[in-house]
């Protein structure tokens, strides 16, 4: 029998003392950590970015299928994908958690071990947070704070024409991993005996469970002292990305849908729903890859990283916004992708 201790055995500020006790902190901006009324942060005349995300069971994420480290490790790197979105370097984060009495301290644990192995990975500091009982489930709020030289911070609305509209890593591979886990769910629902089959899927369930935030990326640009003038990260498809940029900078665009990279795993799990590869890359969300525009100058740079692929380049507004086929057809860009996804 795994053991179970009930959280009400050790109270609030037991609980936190708990989760917090063995923190070691590795950044020098972090002066006042976990512990007392409020942290303290220095960034020694850099600016400061600062995030926020809330997840709640049953819209963001089943635990049905979710392992609690898995969440845990994902909870940060969703929030420390929008600081490297700013072109900036995550230092901090405070994590605030809703938990019912289903949860034991050993769950909470499971939790708290994800989300410091990504503290770990990334460098960052865990400094503060509230925990609090929830009569609905599980609820997550992270806010990251992170730093960035002055002015080096990129924005959504700096788009200029003709720039190249650039993607890192591969698309639609954590959409197909959904898809995966919820039918596998449904079987186990209908028929608890069933084991799962998710032989030779773990790419696609990877990049769903356990995605990463492209720091490679932000530290590529710096060596290469490269200026993106736009970046977002790709949370709800790259449709619905684009499209943001194209508005809050007022261009239009074009992407090829050749040039949309898609991991062979992801195209071949595609092939099994009967889903096109690319409708899932436009539509699929949960990426959290980064979407960015540069100008032209800097190609010779970008072709340095085979981390990145260039999908299209920004146009005049009149123009609107396209997605050119393999076929040779031309598409509007609309946020559901223009193969619409059945949901």
């Amino acid at each position: 029998m795994n053991q179970r201790t009930e959280i009400s055995t050790l109270g609030e500020f037991g609980l936190i003392e708990h989760l917090t006790k063995n923190i070691e902190l590795q950044n020098a901006s972090t002066i006042l950590g976990v512990g007392d009324d409020g942290a303290v942060i220095d960034h020694f005349g850099r600016q400061t970015v600062i995030t926020t995300d809330l997840l709640l069971e049953g819209v963001h994420f089943d635990l049905a299928y979710t392992p609690l480290k898995h969440l845990g490790y994902k909870s940060v790197i969703v929030n420390l994908s929008d600081v490297y979105a700013m072109n900036a370097t995550p230092t901090q984060i405070t994590l605030s958690i809703g938990i019912s009495n289903r949860f034991s301290v050993e769950a909470v644990d499971e939790f708290y071990e994800g989300v410091y192995t990504a503290c770990n990975k990334y460098g960052v500091d865990l400094i503060g947070g509230d925990t609090t009982s929830s009569k609905t489930g599980l609820i997550i709020s992270i806010t990251a704070l992170g730093e960035v030289a002055p002015d080096k911070f990129v924005k959504r609305t700096t788009a200029q024409k003709g720039d190249l509209i650039c993607v890192s890593g591969d698309l639609g591979a954590a959409y197909i991993g959904l898809l995966f886990l919820e039918r596998e769910k449904k079987i186990f629902m209908e028929s608890p005996g069933v084991q799962p089959d998710l032989e030779g899927e773990s790419y696609v369930i990877g990049r769903l469970l356990k995605p990463e935030a492209r720091k490679d990326i932000i530290e590529f640009f710096a060596q290469q002292e490269l200026m993106p003038t736009a970046i977002m990260d790709i949370s709800d498809g790259l449709s619905s990305e684009i499209l943001h940029i194209c508005k809050d900078s007022n261009l239009g665009c074009v992407l090829y849908e050749e040039k949309i990279p898609i991991h062979e795993e992801m195209k071949k799990a595609a092939y099994k729903f009967e889903i096109d590869p690319t409708a899932c890359a436009l539509s699929g969300g949960e990426d959290y890859e980064l979407l960015f525009t540069i100008s032209q100058n800097d190609y010779d740079k970008l072709v340095l990283n085979e981390q990145i692929s260039v999908v299209g380049y920004m146009t005049e507004p009149e123009l609107g916004s396209h997605i050119l086929t393999k076929g040779g057809g031309k598409h509007p860009v609309t946020a559901q992708g223009w193969n619409h996804l059945k949901k």
